[in-house]
């Protein structure tokens, strides 16, 4: 039975490493062990920052709503609580975009809120 070598393979698996390894300081980008190590924790890191994002955008949106929404005279809570009861369904993504760019539709959305 013949023997099987490795080298094609090991080479493909440690080039691929070293491609997302590219850019790394020091040892990171040159010895396989430690960017293996690397690699592993960024994309760990990856991962998890890619759900965080999605928290810190939420966040950012629901400041942008209540600091145009006082302006309006009204807080968040009563603005989000008064568009649900009037059955307008705007994501707060949207609300946010309107808030920084088209104040006036804002402060329509403001009014009908208020109503409810």
């Amino acid at each position: 039975m013949a023997r099987i070598k490795r080298a094609v393979t090991a080479h493909k698996k440690r080039r691929k490493v070293f491609k997302l390894a590219k850019g790394y300081f020091g040892a990171k980008s040159k010895q396989y062990r430690t960017a293996s190590e690397q690699v592993r924790r960024s994309l760990r890191y990856a991962y998890t920052g890619r759900k965080l994002r999605k928290r810190e955008f939420r966040t950012l949106w629901i400041a942008r709503i209540n600091a145009a929404a006082r302006l309006n005279g009204m807080n968040y809570s009563t603005l989000i609580n008064g568009l649900k009861k009037k059955g307008v369904e705007v994501n707060r993504k949207m609300l946010a975009d309107l808030a920084v760019n088209d104040a006036e539709a804002f402060a329509q959305l403001a009014q009908l809120a208020k109503e409810a």
